[in-house]
């Protein structure tokens, strides 16, 4: 296994882990459970998306292109160009 990307928050890394398995990609997100101690533990590092060797570089390219994704073009609010609305 390697450990192909750090998220920024729990909720990013669960929606890494539903992006991967609906690309077929089994992933696991490693540190889930430290989150609870963060006031004894360091604030990065702790989360970690970890796949099988194999996968590791097409989860990669998934990665990637989610970490490059942009708005598509009216579906901005006008007094903040560049933001999704969810």
């Amino acid at each position: 296994m390697q450990r192909i990307y750090e998220p920024l928050d729990l909720l990013e890394g669960e929606m890494l882990l539903g992006m991967l398995a609906s690309e077929g990609v089994a992933a696991h997100l490693a540190g889930q459970h430290l989150l609870g101690a963060i006031g004894e533990l360091p604030a990065l590092g702790l989360l970690g998306l970890l796949v099988d060797d194999r996968d590791a570089e097409h989860a990669r390219r998934l990665i990637d292109a989610y970490n490059a994704a942009a708005p598509l073009p009216g579906d901005e609010p006008e007094q903040h160009p560049g933001t999704l609305l969810c």
